[in-house]
């Protein structure tokens, strides 16, 4: 976690640095088209602001995980790619199921972009089946839960 920790910590400290030099350039501007000099431009400085403080979250979390567990071979200095071979799991070999989930993602975006209701509600129920359809696509229903 170690490596996903410093990855989120870079990119926050960018966020911020970059929304300082961000706002700076756009108090001091001199060219009235680009807006009033003076002024910030409040939606991309607040963006980059905004930006840093989710990716600020995200490395929080990495942060604390990264203290409560082990180094991972990849953290370690001394890791070997053997220390972490072994089963990953099962991967579909021939799945239309992320197909299908793209294209029904594709017909709520669109119902989204032209405000139909009626579309993007029945995208939303088709994403439904199709992560259903994902999820249980190898299930065969012979397993059996609880005492026999």
């Amino acid at each position: 976690m170690k490596t996903e920790n410093r990855l989120f910590l870079i990119v926050m400290v960018s966020m911020f640095v970059f929304a300082a030099i961000y706002g700076y350039w756009t108090w001091y501007n001199e060219n009235p088209a680009y807006g009033t000099p003076g002024e910030i431009e409040w939606v991309g400085f607040l963006g980059l602001i905004f930006s840093g403080l989710l990716t600020g979250m995200i490395w929080l979390v990495f942060w604390v995980i990264s203290r409560r567990i082990d180094p991972r071979p990849e953290d370690r200095p001394d890791g070997e790619i053997s220390d972490v071979s072994g089963e990953v799991g099962f991967f579909s070999p021939g799945s239309y199921w992320p197909l299908g989930l793209a294209l029904t993602a594709v017909f709520a975006g669109i119902g989204v972009v032209f405000w139909l209701p009626w579309m993007l509600v029945a995208g939303c129920v088709a994403i439904l089946l199709a992560v259903g359809g994902l999820t249980f696509e190898y299930y065969t229903g012979t397993r059996k839960l609880g005492p026999q």
